[in-house]
């Protein structure tokens, strides 16, 4: 561990080399469909391991420019490749380039924090102070993915828990005097435990999402303000009958706070049922007629 922080002979090649390797990853894990939602796909859409890559180059690098030209010049490659390597595959073709524009500035921002980061190596006090808010970064990202996790578990646990063992290992291997590492540690430790208590009280993820509309058609499924739906397990969210102003129709409206599979049932008022089941995912559902 300790020649991963500061024992790598980081060369023009190795770093381009580095590069290349982690956009097309990052652009693979974007797109098959077995990454999709997991612990492997958020390299793609979050900052976690970029940040470790960031440290990792700052820290090899020789002085503060050799830093900042390093770090700008690995993201200056990464990052289209990642976009890059997804063409092929999407349905937008070059138009998926327009995500590049959320990197742009990040990428431009490397030249600064790769500057300022390599002061790190100097082992004083202050040295935590550039490294605190990247902490507090990744403590949001751990946040998330605790959040994540709770809701489809166990997506996003490698994810929260990369998050949380890389804001330990930074102030220990980064800093060498033992003082400057125990208080960076207490830092961390800190950030997690906050991170936590406040990803519970704030809640669950609650995905959001409309089941059935009222239709008068022959294979419709028909219902007014009088029936009851609900779920048959309510520990999958919760589920109520609506009307909708824009289409003049009820519809079910649902708020779920786990994946899984469960029934809606929608009861009228003579106790009559019609039973569904419903599969919950991330982002999307199916909901069949039981009967």
């Amino acid at each position: 561990m300790k020649k991963l922080f500061g024992g790598i002979k980081l060369t023009w090649l190795k770093l381009i080399i580095f590069a290349v390797i982690a956009g097309v990853y990052t652009g693979i894990m974007a797109f098959i469909p077995a990454a999709k939602d997991t612990s492997f796909a958020d390299i793609s859409i979050s900052f976690e391991c970029w940040i470790l890559f960031g440290i990792l180059i700052i820290i090899n690098s020789r002085s503060a420019i050799d830093s900042a030209l390093k770090c700008f010049v690995f993201f200056l490659i990464s990052q289209p490749l990642v976009y890059l390597v997804q063409v092929p595959f999407n349905i937008q073709d070059w138009g998926i380039f327009g995500y590049y524009r959320n990197w742009i500035l990040w990428t431009i921002l490397t030249f600064p924090m790769g500057f300022i980061g390599h002061f790190m190596k100097k082992d004083k006090w202050w040295g935590l102070c550039i490294l605190t808010p990247m902490l507090l970064f990744l403590g949001v990202h751990y946040m998330r993915f605790l959040s994540e996790t709770r809701f489809s578990f166990p997506h996003h646990l490698l994810s929260m828990t990369f998050c949380a063992v890389t804001m330990i290992l930074y102030p220990i291997y980064i800093f060498k005097t033992q003082k400057i590492r125990i208080a960076g540690l207490v830092i961390s430790i800190c950030i997690i435990l906050g991170m936590t208590v406040w990803g519970f009280v704030s809640g669950h993820v609650v995905y959001n999402t409309t089941l059935l509309i009222s239709s008068d058609s022959a294979d419709g499924v028909y219902f007014d303000k009088e029936y009851k739906a609900y779920l048959e397990d309510e520990s999958f969210g919760t589920a109520e009958i609506v009307y909708a102003d824009s289409i003049e129709e009820y519809m079910v409206n649902v708020g779920f706070l786990k994946t899984g599979t469960t029934k809606l049932i929608l009861e009228s008022p003579t106790g009559d049922r019609r039973e569904f089941n419903v599969v919950i995912y991330r982002d999307r559902y199916d909901c069949i007629p039981a009967d």
